[in-house]
C-alpha cells in the first residue's frame, strides 16, 4: 500500500471482488493475490474506482495534514474553490462558507471560476484567430491525460492554455505575490495530480470530503454561522465561468465570446464517451473547426467522484445555473501571468504479445477453442483475449476469470462424487436431480445404472421415480432439517440415508449406501456371540455346581474330623498314682 498516487488501496479491506476492474475505464488496476491495486503509470485519477468499492478499500490519499500545516504557517492560504460548492453545500450561503474557511486559518477566498474565465477568453482567441480543425479542451485534468495516454495521435489538439486551476492560481500569485499558498477545493481527484505537477502554483488539492472533516475537527458548521457582509470572494465574484461545473458549460461561456465564429461545439463527458467519439479519429473534414469540451465525470464536475449526489442530478446542474452571473456583454479577461500550457503525448507503452502467447494463455484458463471464448465481461476486461493480455502483463490472475473458476468446482465435485463410494444425489425443490453420481445409480437397479450411463448425473431426472423413500426428502425440505436413517427398511434391503439441505427448500442433497450385507454380517457375529455365551454360561453353571459338590464333600469331611477331635479332648485324664511310703 502506498499513498503516494492520489489513489489507493487498503489491502486488508479489498474483497478481491473485481469491481474496480470491470468499471475502470483504462484498466489501470493490477491483481495479486487476490487484491487490486492502481497502477499509477496507468492511472488517469478519475476516481470511478473510489465510488464503486463497496467495501471502500480504494481510498483518495487525505491532504488535511499538510493542511493544517499549511495555515500553521505565517505564509497567507488563499482557497481555490470550485464553482461546484453552490451543489455541494446546497443550504450554505457563500459569506457562510467563506467565513467558515477563514475560521479554519485560511487568509482569503477565491472562486476558481476566475480561472476559468480566463481559460474561456484564451480559448475563444484560438477559434477566433486559428486555422480550421480539431480543438480539445485543456480544462479537466483527467480527459487530457486521458487523450495524452491513450489517444497520443490527438495530443497536439489540446487547446495550449492552462487548466482553469492553473490559470487561477497563477492570477492569485500575480495579485497576491508569489509568497503565498494557493490550496484547491473541490470534487475532483485529478486536481491532486496537478498540485504534484505543479507545486510552483499550487501547494495542495483537497477535496470536499476533507473539507468537511477539518470542519468537524474544528466544530466548525457553516450552515450555523452569521455571514459577514465583509466576507466575499476575493478579488472579486465570478460570472459566466460559474457555469463550468455542468457539461456545456465551458462551451456556453465560449459562445458568448465568439459570437457570430463559424466553429462547431461538441460536449463530451465521461471517458467512455471519449473513447466511443475520438477512438481511431485520425482527422477532421477539411474547412471545419470543432471545439470539444471533455470533461471526464458523465455530467460534469458536479458529479466529481469527491462530490455528495444526495439529490437528482438535475437538481445539482440548476443550482450551478441559477448560481451562475452573466455579464451584460463580453468582457476583456487577462491576467499579467502567462496562462499558456503544453500537452505533449504519453503513451502508455502497451506490450504486444505474440499470437502464440495470446494461445498458451487463454489454454491456462480452459479456452482452447474460439468457442471457449465467452467475453462475459466477468473479470472486467471486454474480451477474453484482452483477459488474457492482462495476464501476461502480470495485471490479472487466471482466477479472476468466473467461467474458469466454475470449470475447476465443477472438475473438483465431479472427481469428489466419483470417489466417494456411497450414492450421492442433488436434488431441486420439485425433486429433479441436479447431480448424482454412478454409486447412487447402482443402488436402484440395472434401469437406472444404464439411464446414467446415457445421461452422466442424470439431471432432470425424477429422483421420486428412482427412490422409493422420496417422502424423506419431501419432508426435508418442508421442515429445513436434515434428516438421517441408520438402518431404513426398503423391502429386503437396508440403507444407510444422511439427506441435508444445501439451500433450505431449494436444493437437497443425500449420502446413501447399502447396508443389508453388512446387517447381515452383524445379525451373524451377535447370534454367534449369544451361542458363545450361553456356553460359556453352562460351563460356569456346570464349574459352579462340581465347586459346590465339592466344597459339600469337604465340609462333611471337616466337620467329621472336627467332631471326632472335639470327642477326644471330653475324656477326662486319669489321676496320678499316690506315691508310697519308703
Amino acid at each position: 500500500m502506498t499513498h503516494a498516487y492520489p489513489v489507493y488501496t487498503i489491502e486488508a479491506e479489498c474483497q478481491d471482488c473485481y469491481k474496480c476492474v470491470r468499471h475502470c475505464p483504462v484498466k489501470a488496476i493490477r491483481v495479486r493475490d487476490g487484491h487490486a491495486a492502481v497502477i499509477p503509470e496507468l492511472c488517469v485519477a478519475c476516481g470511478k474506482c473510489v465510488e464503486v468499492c463497496p467495501v471502500k478499500a480504494k481510498q483518495v490519499r487525505n491532504g488535511t495534514g499538510r493542511l493544517r500545516l499549511l495555515l500553521s504557517e505565517p505564509a497567507p492560504v488563499y482557497a481555490s474553490l470550485a464553482p461546484s460548492w453552490v451543489s455541494e453545500f446546497k443550504n450554505v450561503a457563500s459569506g457562510q462558507l467563506i467565513r467558515a474557511l477563514k475560521q479554519l486559518g485560511f487568509a482569503g477566498v477565491s472562486e476558481t471560476a476566475l480561472g476559468a474565465q480566463l481559460v474561456s477568453a484564451q480559448v475563444a482567441k484560438e477559434l477566433d484567430g486559428g486555422s480550421a480543425g480539431l480543438l480539445l479542451s485543456s480544462a479537466c485534468p483527467t480527459a487530457v491525460d486521458f487523450v495524452r495516454k491513450y489517444l497520443p495521435h490527438l495530443a497536439g489538439c489540446i487547446t495550449p492554455v492552462g487548466s482553469p486551476l492553473m490559470a487561477h492560481a497563477r492570477m492569485l500569485r500575480d495579485r497576491y505575490g508569489d509568497g503565498i499558498r494557493v490550496v484547491f477545493i473541490g470534487p475532483c481527484i485529478g486536481k491532486k495530480n496537478e498540485a504534484d505537477r505543479n507545486p510552483e502554483l499550487l501547494n495542495l488539492a483537497v477535496t470536499y470530503p476533507e473539507l468537511r472533516q477539518m470542519f468537524r475537527e474544528a466544530s466548525i458548521d457553516p450552515e450555523r454561522l452569521a455571514a459577514d457582509p465583509a466576507d466575499g470572494f476575493v478579488p472579486e465574484a465570478a460570472e459566466e465561468g460559474a457555469q463550468y461545473p455542468v457539461e456545456g458549460g465551458m462551451n456556453d461561456t465560449i459562445r458568448f465570446q465568439t459570437a457570430g465564429s463559424e466553429v462547431h461545439y461538441a460536449t463530451l463527458t465521461g471517458l467512455d464517451n471519449l473513447k466511443l467519439a475520438l477512438g481511431g479519429l485520425e482527422g477532421m473534414p477539411e474547412g471545419e473547426a470543432v471545439f470539444v469540451e471533455m470533461l471526464a465525470c458523465p455530467g460534469g464536475c458536479v458529479h466529481g467522484p469527491c462530490a455528495e449526489h444526495d439529490s437528482p442530478g438535475l437538481l445539482e446542474r440548476l443550482r450551478v445555473l441559477r448560481h451562475t452571473r452573466w455579464p451584460d456583454r463580453p468582457r476583456e479577461r487577462s491576467t499579467s501571468g502567462s496562462i499558456h500550457a503544453k500537452f505533449p503525448g504519453d503513451a502508455v507503452a502497451a506490450p504486444v504479445p505474440a499470437g502464440n502467447d495470446i494461445v498458451a494463455a487463454l489454454r491456462s484458463i480452459g479456452k482452447t477453442c474460439p468457442e471457449d471464448e465467452l467475453n462475459c465481461d466477468g473479470c472486467g476486461y471486454d474480451t477474453c483475449r484482452n483477459f488474457a493480455q492482462a495476464l501476461l502483463s502480470g495485471h490479472a490472475e487466471p482466477s479472476m476469470c468466473v467461467s474458469y473458476l466454475k470449470k475447476q468446482a465443477q472438475k473438483k465435485a465431479n472427481a469428489l462424487l466419483r470417489s466417494i463410494s456411497s450414492g450421492v444425489v442433488i436434488a431441486d425443490k420439485k425433486l429433479q436431480i441436479i447431480e448424482c453420481n454412478r454409486n447412487f445409480a447402482e443402488l436402484f437397479g440395472a434401469d437406472t445404472v444404464e439411464a446414467f450411463d446415457a445421461c452422466p448425473g442424470l439431471a432432470g431426472a425424477d429422483l421420486s421415480r428412482i427412490v422409493p423413500f422420496y417422502a424423506l426428502f419431501e419432508s426435508s425440505l418442508q421442515s429445513g432439517r436434515d434428516v438421517r436413517r441408520d438402518s431404513l427398511k426398503c423391502g429386503k434391503r437396508l440403507f444407510n440415508v444422511n439427506i441435508f439441505n444445501i439451500e433450505p427448500g431449494e436444493v437437497i442433497g443425500a449420502v446413501m449406501f447399502d447396508v443389508t450385507s453388512t446387517e447381515l454380517r452383524r445379525e451373524q457375529i451377535a447370534a454367534r456371540a449369544r451361542e458363545v455365551i450361553d456356553r460359556n454360561l453352562a460351563t460356569v453353571q456346570e464349574i459352579a455346581c462340581r465347586l459346590g459338590e465339592q466344597m459339600a464333600d469337604t465340609e462333611l469331611l471337616l466337620r467329621s474330623i472336627a467332631d471326632d477331635y472335639a470327642d477326644e479332648t471330653l475324656i477326662p485324664p486319669e489321676p496320678p498314682p499316690e506315691e508310697q511310703p519308703l
